[in-house]
């Protein structure tokens, strides 16, 4: 499933988030004019995948647990607090 598909483009999902005041933005896969709110966390998530794989070696993906736990728990200055507040 993919937020391109036509579910998510109804007329339904579309009135029910305008309900809830949020705005729905869709963006291409793999396209480097991504807007900045996407790029950003994309990048400090890669980042964190990066310096786990280069200190764990070949058990990188045993600390996945670890890289989310950590990434929910710091500050996020574009919502002002910690994802998992």
């Amino acid at each position: 499933m993919s937020d391109r598909e036509t579910r998510f483009k109804s007329s339904f999902w579309q009135k029910l988030l305008e309900a809830f005041g949020t705005l729905l933005r869709f963006s291409t896969a793999f396209h480097q004019a991504m807007d900045g709110q996407t790029k950003r966390p994309i990048q400090t998530l890669e980042n964190m995948l990066r310096a786990c794989a280069l200190d764990f070696k070949s058990a990188w993906d045993k600390q996945l647990a670890l890289i989310e736990f950590s990434y929910n728990n710091s500050y996020h200055a574009s919502i002002g607090v910690t994802p998992l507040n």
